[in-house]
């Protein structure tokens, strides 16, 4: 953050106004500052001695935010890829998943996904119903994160890994899943890339196996059941129509084959 005050009317900035500017700090920086020497900050005079010394000025103070913001990104990035090392154990270190512990693909996921998924999943919304053994294992993991920005460290940092896709595994009908997914595509979008003003999250590339194991949960009620679960409530009556496991695997088989078209997964 920089401070910048101007001393007389705004209408008044031409030669001979004084400017005062605080240095570039974060609000920590500040916090710290002040804690450790129970003092007000100092501040430094300077003054325009013409008029075209104030956008030089203004580019100064606009260069060091954002040097403040791209050094807070990095260092939410590094703690994301830190705290990753955990996810890691089922996901795998490139987000690729492990079928045979049932862990999908999140490498690339939506970052805002992931953050509401994680915090459902550390309030309990979701992984508290029995029958969801996934769920069950998955909650844990997400109460090892110690706030709200260690959530949003690391689901920033699994949105920035490239997504890692496998071929279908169910044997779904691919073709038949596609009459099946345009009731889908009105949320999911038709390439399924996913809405978030909708929260409806990325399907395209997801593995087949876990989208198949999600539609059943909401289906039988397993997930998508608990009041505080706005999104998966809306969902749950979605899946009412698939009424067979064949048609949970075709419909699965095709969107996890659909390329998402946009290039980032914000």
């Amino acid at each position: 953050m920089i401070w910048i005050t101007f001393n007389g009317d705004r209408n008044e900035l031409k030669k001979g106004v004084r400017v005062t500017c605080f240095s570039v700090m974060t609000a920590d920086n500040i916090r710290h500052f002040a804690q450790r020497i129970n003092m007000p900050l100092v501040k430094k005079t300077i003054r325009i001695q013409s008029d075209r010394a104030l956008p030089w000025l203004l580019l100064i103070c606009i260069s060091g935010l954002i040097l403040s913001g791209c050094q807070a990104n990095a260092d939410s990035f590094a703690r994301g890829k830190q705290l990753f090392a955990t996810c890691a154990e089922c996901h795998g270190e490139s987000g690729e998943g492990n079928p045979a512990i049932g862990a999908p693909n999140i490498a690339g996921m939506n970052a805002w996904y992931i953050e509401t998924e994680l915090h459902k999943f550390r309030a309990g919304v979701r992984g508290a119903e029995f029958n969801d053994i996934e769920g069950m294992r998955m909650r844990p993991m997400s109460l090892s994160l110690a706030n709200d920005d260690e959530v949003k460290a690391v689901a920033g940092y699994v949105a920035s890994l490239p997504q890692v896709s496998h071929a279908p595994i169910l044997g779904g009908d691919p073709a038949a899943g596609k009459r099946r997914y345009a009731l889908c595509s009105g949320c999911h979008g038709p390439s399924g890339s996913g809405n978030e003003a909708v929260k409806a999250p990325r399907l395209a590339g997801v593995d087949d196996w876990y989208l198949a194991t999600e539609l059943k949960k909401f289906h039988n009620g397993v997930r998508g059941a608990n009041p505080n679960d706005i999104e998966g409530s809306a969902m749950a009556p979605m899946t009412r129509a698939l009424n067979n496991d064949k048609v949970i695997r075709d419909l699965a088989d095709y969107a996890s084959t659909l390329k998402d078209t946009k290039e980032t997964n914000p």
